[in-house]
C-alpha cells in the first residue's frame, strides 16, 4: 500500500493536493482541524471543502488533528510507517497581519508544527518525500529596495536589472530585513526543512510561494487577496487597498500548477532544496490590474478605496523566478495564467452562491 499525508488538507493547496494525488496513492490521509475559521472567521472556514473531500474521494481519510498536537499526530505515522511515501505540508497560519495579534499561536503552528511533522517523518518514514509550502515573505521587505519604477497601473522593476526578465531568484538574502512575525515563523520552518534534508539526508523540498490561489481559495481580508477581491466584487462589498496606490504587483500561481511542481519533485526528490514558486512573468498583476480584469470578466464594478498606509513588511513588487525549478524538472510547465485563475474563481463563486 502506498500512502500520502496532506496537512491543511481542506485548504487551497491541501485540497488541490488531495485531488491531484487521489489516483496516484492507495490512501490519502488528510490532517486539518479548520484553524482557518479561527484565524479569519466562519466565512473563511474550510469545512465545506473537507466535507466534499470525504464524500467524493473513496480513498481519502480525514484526521481532525492540530499539527501542534504531537501526541495525536504520532499514531498516524506510527500506524503506517514506511508505507508513507509522501508528506505534503501545507497547514499554516498564513497572514502576516494576523501573526502580530497572537505571536505564540503563529509561531507554534508554523514552526513547532513543522518540526513535529519533520521529526515524525524522520522516525517512521525517513525515505518519504517531504514537501513544505514556504513563502516569499522569508525574504522580508528586501524586494522593496530594488530599483522600482511607477507606471500607470503597476510598479515595475527597471528593465536593466537582472530580475526584469524572469523575476526574483533564490539567491536573494533573507537576512537584515523586516519579515513580519509571520515571515519569521516561516523562516524558522523553512530552515528546519532544509536542515532535515541536509543533516539527516531526507528528501525535503521547500517551495517559497508567491500568491497561491485558485477556485477553492477561502479568501479573507487578511489573506488570499485575489479570491477576496472577487468575493467583494460579487457581493458588492467594499474593498480597501492598503498603500502603494494599488499598484503593488503579485505573481499568482494556480494551486494546480503548484501541486504539479510538488509531484515532479517527488518523482526525483532532492535533499533540502529551495525553490521560488509563483506565477512568474507568466501570471502576475497589480491590484489595480486585477480589479480591471475582474470587472471585465464579471461585468460588476468593485467599490474600493486606497488607503495611504501599507501593511508592515508588504511587498511593492514580487515576481518569482522559477527557472531553477524548470532546470531541475524541465517537463513541468504552467497550465493556467492570471486570466484563467480569475475566471475560475468567479465561476466557483457563482456556482456556490
Amino acid at each position: 500500500m502506498s500512502i500520502a499525508i496532506v496537512t491543511g488538507s481542506s485548504g487551497l493547496i491541501g485540497s488541490e493536493s488531495v485531488q491531484f494525488l487521489k489516483d496516484k496513492f492507495d490512501l490519502i490521509i488528510g490532517i486539518d482541524n479548520d484553524l482557518r475559521s479561527y484565524f479569519f472567521g466562519n466565512t473563511a472556514s474550510t469545512s465545506e471543502v473537507r466535507d466534499e473531500l470525504i464524500s467524493d474521494i473513496s480513498n481519502y481519510q480525514h484526521q481532525n488533528v492540530d499539527i501542534r498536537d504531537l501526541e495525536n499526530l504520532k499514531p498516524i505515522f506510527e500506524n503506517h510507517g514506511e508505507l508513507i511515501e509522501l508528506v505534503v505540508h501545507t497547514a499554516a497560519q498564513p497572514s502576516h497581519d494576523w501573526a502580530a495579534k497572537e505571536p505564540f499561536t503563529d509561531f507554534t503552528v508554523n514552526a513547532n508544527g513543522t518540526l513535529n511533522l519533520l521529526e515524525l517523518t524522520r522516525l517512521h518514514c525517513p525515505k518519504a518525500t517531504f514537501i513544505f509550502t514556504s513563502t516569499n515573505k522569508v525574504y522580508g521587505d528586501t524586494p522593496n529596495y530594488l530599483p522600482l519604477e511607477e507606471n500607470d497601473k503597476r510598479w515595475e522593476i527597471n528593465d536593466q536589472h537582472n530580475y526584469f526578465a524572469k523575476g526574483i531568484d533564490e539567491t536573494m538574502s533573507i537576512d537584515q530585513t523586516k519579515h513580519s512575525l509571520f515571515g519569521a515563523s516561516k523562516v524558522a520552518a523553512d530552515v528546519l526543512v532544509q536542515e532535515y534534508g541536509r543533516y539527516f539526508g531526507m528528501n525535503t523540498g521547500i517551495f517559497r510561494g508567491g500568491c497561491l490561489t485558485g477556485p477553492n481559495h477561502a479568501g479573507a481580508q487578511l489573506h488570499g487577496f485575489l479570491s477576496y477581491l472577487v468575493k467583494c466584487a460579487m457581493t458588492k462589498t467594499h474593498y480597501t487597498i492598503f498603500g502603494y496606490k494599488g499598484k503593488q504587483v503579485r505573481d499568482n500561481i494556480h494551486s494546480y500548477d503548484l501541486v504539479n511542481m510538488f509531484w515532479h519533485f517527488h518523482q526525483n526528490p532532492r535533499q533540502g532544496e529551495v525553490y521560488n514558486a509563483g506565477g512568474g512573468r507568466h501570471s502576475n498583476c497589480s491590484i489595480l490590474e486585477a480589479i480591471d480584469m475582474i470587472e471585465d470578466i464579471s461585468g460588476i464594478r468593485l467599490n474600493y478605496t486606497i488607503a495611504d498606509d501599507n501593511r508592515i513588511g508588504d511587498h511593492i513588487w514580487w515576481i518569482s523566478d522559477v527557472s531553477k525549478f524548470k532546470e531541475h524538472y524541465p517537463e513541468w510547465d504552467y497550465k493556467y495564467d492570471i486570466k484563467d485563475i480569475i475566471e475560475q474563481i468567479i465561476e466557483r463563486f457563482t456556482v456556490t452562491t
